[in-house]
């Protein structure tokens, strides 16, 4: 591919907003209060354009002109919650769908039915030891 000063632009670009978004942004770090711990978790966003043109001269050198430029935006949109030994996400932001609900149930689901399992299994034990089995 032909370099060009509109690449250099692009590239540029892309290098800033690169440096600006890691992992990190992303899954924040962990903060640990009495014996919660709290992970934060955004949703990133970003875009960037650029362009330019060659502007004819009278003399032999070319003459460039050209812009680029980027924005981002860092939304917050739940909280991995860490507790006694379990896990579980808190969602900040309001569900637009049945189906986000729905999915966000899931974890909270998951625990409720190992805990009834669970459960069940002890007073199995329980009534076998009752009568003797």
């Amino acid at each position: 591919m032909k370099e060009t000063p509109v690449n250099n632009i692009m590239e540029n670009t892309l290098e800033r907003l690169r440096q600006m978004v890691d992992v990190s942004t992303i899954i924040g770090e962990p903060m640990v209060t009495g014996g919660v711990t709290l992970i934060p978790v955004s949703k990133v966003s970003y875009g960037f354009g650029s362009g330019g043109t060659d502007l004819p001269t009278k003399q032999s050198n070319e003459l460039f002109g050209g812009a680029g430029g980027g924005g981002m935006s860092i939304t917050p949109v739940a909280f991995i919650v860490i507790e006694n030994g379990k896990c579980r996400m808190m969602q900040i932001n309001n569900y637009t769908s049945s189906a986000d609900r729905a999915i966000a149930m899931i974890p909270e689901l998951v625990d409720k039915v190992t805990e009834l399992l669970k459960g069940d299994k002890t007073n199995d034990e329980e009534s076998s030891d009752v009568t003797g089995e």
